[in-house]
């Protein structure tokens, strides 16, 4: 018998034959299982050919992440180090089973139930029971969105690709991540400030922190494999409502002048479509008579006009850095409702981000939530420096732990963790 929260389960001899018992009898708080859900700016979207999306996905943006517990808390460094022990434990008993690719919804009948069972239940995801049925029940249903909250994953309760994939990633890879990250974190958290705004990259989450409690989450678009968001770490002193956009060197040669060629075969003017002004040494150029073919136009400087389609949205988030990103609103907010969100340049695009640059400017006399909205709706142009200034951290955190017993994973999405590809494919 088991003790689970003052409730007996009792396991019946399959289970004690197979050892499972002895492994799940680990001391360890275990997430609750409940049958309820709880809840590229647009012009480089069209050239990168983004998907679309339903208009009840897209809808989904607005709605703003559970609070949740912070993740660079100290408190945190004690369940992390009691994940490690109770992970070193599933590998010595030969971890878990992999996952055929299959796709399942509540009520299907399939093979692939029974290693999926055992999986959830090591992990903490589903309670064990003497229910050894090859269907998908309810049950199994609020398991598995269990693990796809705790893996960052859309939370629908089917088994789908990047759930299988999520799945199959082993348990020693899954004990190498969480080794890794305690290092990470036990430096993260020694030197955070009371009030501080933290990127985790891998997660495309920011967090608003005080006193060591979450404000506020937001999802976050942040750079490609190829187009890292760098770790780092400033301090916001400046807010840009309705900025002008410089576009950086890279977007020039990687975006820009290829998708301008291609306008220009068509007889398109793409500065005049999305409202970007070209400078050369002498000034302002015509944009008629720019020659997308020579190699003059990558030395020119290329500038945005406010307005709604600007790369930056309605706001800009600044903090010193040799890097030169920065965080900011975006016109392609359907972004936030991709569960892969490593789609950026390398600046971070911020869901809800009135409500962050709002608590930004709390110590800013006059600046409210409905002050910084109305720069959204009328355009006009203003930089605010902060009277307090605010740390930034930009981390990289695939794994870590919380109060309340659950073990967070995220895809390692730019490889540093080493633990192979399939950490990285999901």
């Amino acid at each position: 018998m088991f003790l689970h929260r003052h409730k007996v389960i009792l396991f019946n001899s399959r289970l004690l034959n197979s050892g499972l018992l002895a492994l799940l009898a680990i001391p360890f708080i275990w997430p609750s299982v409940v049958l309820a859900d709880t809840g590229s700016n647009q012009w480089g979207q069209s050239w990168s050919g983004g998907s679309s999306y339903g208009r009840s996905i897209v809808r989904k943006w607005a709605i703003p992440p559970a609070k949740g517990f912070p993740t660079l808390s100290k408190s945190n460094i004690a369940p992390l180090q009691a994940a490690i022990k109770y992970y070193e434990t599933i590998v010595a008993r030969g971890g878990w089973r992999p996952m055929p690719m299959v796709q399942l919804r509540p009520g299907m009948r399939h093979s692939s139930v029974a290693p999926l069972r055992q999986h959830l239940e090591l992990t903490h995801d589903l309670a064990p029971s003497r229910r050894y049925s090859k269907r998908y029940d309810r049950y199994m249903q609020a398991a598995v969105k269990n693990f796809q909250r705790r893996h960052g994953l859309k939370v629908t309760g089917k088994i789908d690709r990047r759930t299988v994939m999520a799945l199959d990633v082993t348990a020693e890879a899954r004990l190498r991540q969480l080794r890794t990250n305690l290092s990470r974190l036990r430096t993260l958290t020694r030197s955070t400030a009371k009030k501080y705004v933290v990127v985790n990259i891998p997660a495309a989450q920011i967090e608003a922190i005080e006193n060591d409690e979450v404000v506020s989450r937001h999802e976050a678009v942040v750079g490609k494999a190829d187009r890292q968001t760098p770790v780092l770490r400033s301090r916001v002193h400046q807010i840009n409502f309705n900025p002008y956009w410089t576009i950086p060197r890279s977007i020039i040669r990687k975006d820009l002048v290829p998708k301008a060629r291609l306008y220009a075969r068509s007889g398109k003017d793409i500065l005049s479509e999305y409202r970007i002004d070209a400078y050369s040494g002498k000034g302002k150029l015509n944009p008629r008579t720019i020659n997308w073919n020579s190699s003059a136009v990558y030395n020119y400087t290329y500038r945005q006009q406010p307005w709604k389609d600007n790369s930056l949205g309605f706001v800009k988030i600044n903090f010193n850095n040799v890097h030169s990103v920065y965080m900011h609103d975006t016109p392609s907010k359907s972004l936030f409702a991709r569960n892969f969100r490593a789609q950026s340049s390398g600046c971070v695009r911020v869901q809800n981000v009135k409500q962050l640059v709002s608590w930004l400017l709390e110590s800013n006399q006059g600046w409210d939530f409905k002050r910084v909205s109305g720069f959204e709706q009328t355009g006009a142009r203003q930089d605010v420096s902060l009277k307090k200034t605010v740390p930034v951290y930009f981390v990289y955190v695939t794994a870590w732990a919380t109060k309340d017993g659950k073990v967070n994973f995220r895809r390692d999405v730019y490889g540093r963790d080493q633990v192979g590809a399939t950490a990285s494919a999901y």
